[in-house]
């Protein structure tokens, strides 16, 4: 828990912009109110009206700005607790100021995430929404946005409330027939808590299935384009982000240094990265690029591996396949708009094999399907009914739960004493709550909400 003390932080992004926000949170939010603004009309604040006014610093009667304020009373506010929040203009030492005033007449500065921890803390969210509101901030695709907003509205949430209901029906079958040993359990019941069981596992293992997707909406995934000097590796990155940011020249080894450019692919968050040439070099500064290159290239998700269709392979072309061994990889030959070498690399186990041409825009959209489909798979990942586990922290807590129902539905099976399968149920039951937040123990709560920024 915490204590009812009231907190302030800045709410808007740091620098100059058209108003900032600072934020206030806790029991001395009135009093708070009633010193430090001076409000230009008379009947005092309204909850959830905006009003007029001046923000004074009361030890010197000064008026830092001209602002508005809304004054949210509880529990109809974000935190459930009475809640200010101060629109002044947004100059960087002005916010600064209006904040350092609130913090020296009773508040404190609030922690990363506080806001949102009392939110849940005071039963307004679950701790999936809340674990939300973070992605919604960080979303770099339309689709992961999608997926926060409807983890924030309770679409997930709504789904785990529904098992748990199934299980919490079926522990408290098993345990009224613990309670009362003189009853023995007829075979109907008896079925109708294993049937609730299974429904229930099948449940958490849907989830389970659609965690790759999830995941990879809200983290994205890596892309490198590889490939030897003059291949059209630069013209390829800036034909995928539809802008010239990598300088093409008909000069080999171009680029020295790595690129990396964030491109929303069909819904699909993809950070692709533009590295030097690989080849035999005794430029050191090329050497460099080219050793950052195959430090990428082992962790990359993707390779796009760069070759020109145009002319026979080489021994710099060979030198990358080394690399590529074991590593899951897409063979682009560029240059389609000219003849063709009938001799062409070959890549054991690729992931797809197609001709492109950066100056034509040839392929491009079927690459773009590849990229899409190999992360991807299934269908509207980003309707308004989708739902999807998108941590890892979530699908751990799934996994224990769906390991113990089926502990419970073996124990079942071979006739195992009540008490058991109620033990099984229980601990299923406290799995499922770690994903909410029910069970879940106060340092993983510190870790989920410090990663918050202040102020939300």
């Amino acid at each position: 828990m915490y204590h009812e003390d009231t907190i302030a932080a800045i709410s808007t992004p740091p620098g100059e912009g058209g108003i900032g926000i600072v934020r206030v949170s806790g029991p001395d939010v009135p009093e708070l109110a009633a010193q430090l603004i001076r409000l230009s009309g008379s009947g005092g604040l309204q909850s959830h009206r905006f009003s007029h006014g001046a923000f004074i610093d009361p030890a010197t009667g000064e008026i830092l700005d001209e602002v508005m304020v809304v004054l949210m009373r509880a529990p109809r506010s974000y935190t459930r607790e009475d809640l200010l929040e101060i629109q002044c203009h947004g100059g960087f030492l002005l916010v600064q100021r209006v904040l350092e005033t609130v913090l020296r007449h009773g508040a404190r500065l609030a922690q990363p995430g506080e806001f949102t921890k009392r939110a849940f803390l005071n039963g307004r969210i679950d701790l999936v929404q809340a674990e939300a509101v973070i992605d919604i901030i960080r979303g770099k695709s339309e689709a992961a946005l999608s997926l926060a907003q409807h983890q924030r509205e309770g679409l997930l949430s709504g789904r785990l409330e529904e098992i748990r209901h199934r299980l919490a029906t079926a522990r408290a079958l098993v345990e009224a027939h613990i309670d009362f040993p003189e009853d023995d359990i007829d075979p109907a019941s008896l079925e109708q808590i294993r049937a609730a069981v299974a429904s229930g596992l099948a449940d958490v293992s849907l989830l389970l299935d659609g965690f790759s997707a999830g995941r990879l909406l809200r983290e994205g995934v890596s892309v490198l384009i590889a490939g030897k000097p003059n291949v059209g590796k630069s013209s390829l990155l800036n034909t995928l982000l539809r802008e010239k940011r990598a300088i093409v020249t008909a000069i080999p080894g171009t680029t020295r240094d790595l690129i990396e450019e964030i491109v929303n692919i069909k819904g699909l968050p993809v950070r692709l990265m533009d590295t030097a040439g690989i080849r035999e070099s005794s430029d050191p500064v090329e050497g460099e690029g080219i050793r950052l290159a195959r430090e990428k290239l082992a962790i990359a998700d993707l390779i796009l591996f760069v070759v020109d269709g145009s002319r026979p392979p080489d021994e710099d072309d060979e030198l990358i396949l080394g690399d590529l061994a074991g590593r899951p990889c897409v063979v682009v030959r560029n240059k389609a708009d000219l003849p063709q070498e009938p001799e062409q690399i070959q890549v054991a186990d690729s992931l797809g094999d197609l001709s492109i041409s950066t100056r034509t825009g040839q392929g491009i959209e079927e690459l773009l399907d590849v990229i899409h489909r190999i992360f991807i798979k299934g269908e509207a990942i980003d309707s308004r009914e989708y739902v999807a586990l998108s941590r890892v922290r979530h699908r751990d807590a799934l996994l224990d739960c769906r390991g113990r129902l089926e502990l419970f539905l073996a124990n079942i099976a071979s006739g195992a004493d009540l008490e058991l399968l109620a033990i099984d149920l229980r601990d299923a039951l406290s799995a499922l709550g770690k994903v909410t937040g029910e069970t879940t123990t106060d340092e993983v709560l510190e870790l989920i909400f410090s990663s918050f920024c202040i102020g939300k």
